[in-house]
């Protein structure tokens, strides 16, 4: 009876996933494959871009029940001359200086084959990821990596630290379901949140937070 509803539950799951795909107006129908096992989202098929292969992982992540999301997603560029590795390094370095937020100036961009790394140093967590939220929009990239390392101006004190996340927690999503612990200046998130959203809300939050160097996730999403 357990492996039936189990069964039932990733046929209504994978059903949702492809709605939502298609109502993604970034993603072509019938371009992505889609497959669930006990709420574990596997993707496939052949996009022409980072951005897409990105947007494709996010549209599953947003439907609820899933509980992992694997992208098997091949990026193939089109066959016709695009954008060169020199292009998408002045394009990805002119976006990262557009960011009044970012410190473009000890911030590196390097392209092969359109796989675009970002290197340098950044204050605050939510710097690395936006950066890498600059460049990941690119026409022309294939592949991100995101080697960016966060140095705090000053080191965190791990109550004070611990109390402020958790308020802004129960500000957001409720702090309840979310335990936060401080590990020098890394935080230690745990617990079970209801979907990828309150997910990435958390980790929002603690990237958010003053002398953060990093965040361990050990979130688990519930259905």
């Amino acid at each position: 009876m357990t492996e039936v509803v189990g069964v039932r539950d990733d046929q209504r799951i994978q059903r949702d996933v492809l709605a939502e795909l298609a109502w993604d107006p970034r993603l072509r129908p019938n371009e992505i494959g889609v497959s669930v096992d006990q709420g574990v989202v596997t993707l496939t098929g052949f996009v022409d871009g980072a951005a897409r292969a990105w947007a494709a992982t996010r549209s599953a992540q947003r439907v609820r029940g899933v509980r992992a999301v694997a992208d098997t997603i091949e990026v193939r560029l089109p066959g016709t001359p695009g954008r060169t590795d020199a292009e998408i390094a002045i394009a990805a370095s002119r976006a990262l200086e557009w960011d009044s937020s970012l410190p473009a100036e000890r911030l590196d961009v390097t392209v092969a084959n359109g796989w675009l790394t970002v290197r340098g140093v950044v204050e605050f967590g939510w710097q690395r990821r936006a950066a890498e939220g600059e460049v990941r929009r690119l026409a022309g990239v294939r592949g991100i990596g995101n080697l960016i390392e966060v140095r705090p101006g000053a080191p965190p004190v791990a109550e004070r630290l611990r109390r402020d996340v958790q308020r802004a927690l129960a500000r957001t999503i409720g702090a309840d379901r979310v335990t936060v612990e401080v590990d020098g200046d890394a935080l230690v998130l745990a617990g079970v949140v209801r979907s990828w959203w309150e997910r990435d809300q958390v980790q929002r939050v603690a990237w958010c937070a003053p002398g953060v160097r990093v965040v361990h996730d050990q979130l688990l999403v519930g259905g």
